[in-house]
């Protein structure tokens, strides 16, 4: 075989270094042409959890396109209606991971059940006090946005949907008594702060997952449905709902959400952008929230279903011995130093 000479060699040497600083330059050159590009459009899918045409899903698609108008069409929304990326606890948790990047929907208290914390019954009693406790900058929701930021979400807004109340596929039993043993089978969401309430107010709670929920009213398993309110029972029960009571046992308030690193991704203007229409879609619905509640009661009444009158006084009752009976529990189980302080403070805020 025949030897290269030293000479040889150092010039052979020297070519490959040459051929490897050209294909250096050249790859630098590559990713300077890359980087002087406008960014690609970014399409955020985000998931609420009714129906395609109801009041949500055209607030989150208002909302959607005053994104795109402010960002030139670079950031768009597409929505998902009706739980189509799966139920909000399973979407929840894909938020939190970045398979899902956007949703309006309840706090799963699955996650962490010390978002019980803004489901505790009785918190606000009416539209004024609720804006207080739940409004931007108030105490119980710096407190949501702590626990969100903990499963790596960032809370953009509140969206306040309803007071909520009891559906029947029967008659009422002293609706307003909450002393009063009502021998009524009612299903409740698998939250502990339902169970309680329906017990501590003469019902028998019956824990069962929402896709089983109609079907369970329907056979007779249960006699009714609490955990939701007017709008809610309209979408999903009116077809077995008899009587609806309008006890304002819990007040329903549903987060927009986005998974934090995909906020991140968004350039300093997007981001500001997105809070904008963010804040603007929390405003809009704080100004038609209780009318929306209103209509949705005579949506009820129009499709068959009785309407229950309960006096202030028994509201009043109702809310006191939730209070004194089911707050106690919900606090210890989730964590009574922690969350009194934030009542207190809530409360402090509340107007008389």
């Amino acid at each position: 075989m025949m030897k290269l000479t030293g000479k040889f060699t150092h010039s052979f040497k020297l070519n490959k270094i040459f051929k490897l600083k050209k294909a250096a330059y050249a790859l630098l050159l590559a990713a300077s042409a890359l980087s002087a590009l406008p960014a690609t459009a970014a399409t955020l899918k985000i998931s609420h959890v009714r129906p395609q045409g109801t009041v949500i899903d055209q607030d989150v698609k208002r909302m959607g396109e005053a994104l795109k108008a402010a960002t030139d069409g670079d950031v768009k929304l597409r929505v998902y209606a009706a739980n189509a990326l799966g139920d909000y606890t399973l979407v929840q948790e894909r938020i939190s991971v970045g398979a899902i990047d956007m949703a309006v929907q309840p706090a799963s208290t699955a996650t962490d059940r010390r978002m019980q914390l803004g489901l505790l019954p009785y918190l606000a009693t009416n539209w004024a006090e609720a804006q207080a406790i739940y409004g931007d900058g108030a105490p119980v929701r710096e407190a949501m946005e702590k626990l969100f930021a903990q499963q790596d979400i960032t809370l953009l807004a509140a969206y306040p949907v309803y007071f909520g109340g009891i559906s029947l596929n029967r008659d009422a039993v002293e609706p307003g008594q909450p002393d009063v043993s009502k021998g009524i089978k009612l299903r409740v969401p698998p939250i502990k702060s339902f169970q309680l309430l329906a017990d501590n107010v003469g019902y028998i709670g019956s824990p069962l997952p929402f896709s089983e929920a109609f079907t369970a009213v329907q056979t007779g398993v249960v006699d009714g449905v609490i955990g939701s309110g007017a709008e809610g029972y309209y979408a999903s029960f009116r077809d077995v709902t008899q009587t609806y009571i309008p006890l304002n046992t819990h007040f329903e308030i549903w987060y927009l959400m986005i998974n934090s690193e995909r906020f991140k991704d968004l350039s300093d203007s997007e981001q500001a952008a997105l809070k904008t229409a963010a804040a603007d879609f929390e405003q809009r619905r704080w100004q038609h929230a209780e009318q929306d509640q209103v209509a949705n009661e005579q949506k009820l009444a129009a499709n068959g279903a009785e309407i229950i009158k309960v006096s202030p006084q028994q509201l009043a009752q109702t809310s006191a011995k939730v209070r004194s009976t089911v707050w106690p529990e919900i606090l210890n189980d989730i964590g009574a130093e922690w969350s009194q302080s934030i009542l207190d403070q809530a409360l402090e805020k509340t107007p008389n």
